[in-house]
């Protein structure tokens, strides 16, 4: 069993599955009788398990610090936003700063909805997963 199995079993599941879509409410025209309901993201299943995974790595791995993922990309050159995550050159990068990246995307959305999704369908989730992946083969 690899260290990062928890996680990389979602590499196959987000090739072939659905990650999730905005839901905008286009029926109601905002009257009090027809209130329009904000527009929000509705995840797959694959995504609330796989965010469920994320927190429970956490939880077993505390000596790697990924509450303190704002830090940690710090320490690595990444700003903590959206674009800077997204185009960090993960060939580069530890363990450590690639947990920390996925921690941020998970933790991004609890502050604008659908960043997570952003990740997701960026691709950055993915080759994030993949060099977990790779850095598990060397081990």
């Amino acid at each position: 069993m690899s260290n990062f199995d928890i996680l990389t079993k979602y590499i196959s599941m987000i090739q072939s599955g659905s990650i999730g879509e905005w839901i905008i409410d286009i029926e109601n025209d905002g009257t009090p009788e027809h209130p329009v309901q904000m527009p929000f993201v509705d995840y797959s299943e694959i995504v609330c398990n796989f965010i469920k995974d994320v927190y429970i790595f956490e939880e077993r791995n505390k000596g790697m610090e990924l509450t303190c993922y704002g830090d940690i990309l710090k320490d690595n050159g990444i700003e903590w936003g959206t674009e800077s995550m997204k185009n960090a050159d993960v060939s580069i990068l530890n363990e450590q700063c690639v947990l920390a990246l996925i921690m941020g995307a998970v933790r991004a959305e609890r502050f604008c909805d659908g960043a997570l999704l952003d990740f997701f369908k960026s691709g950055s989730i993915l080759k994030l997963l993949e060099k977990l992946n790779s850095i598990d083969q060397e081990l």
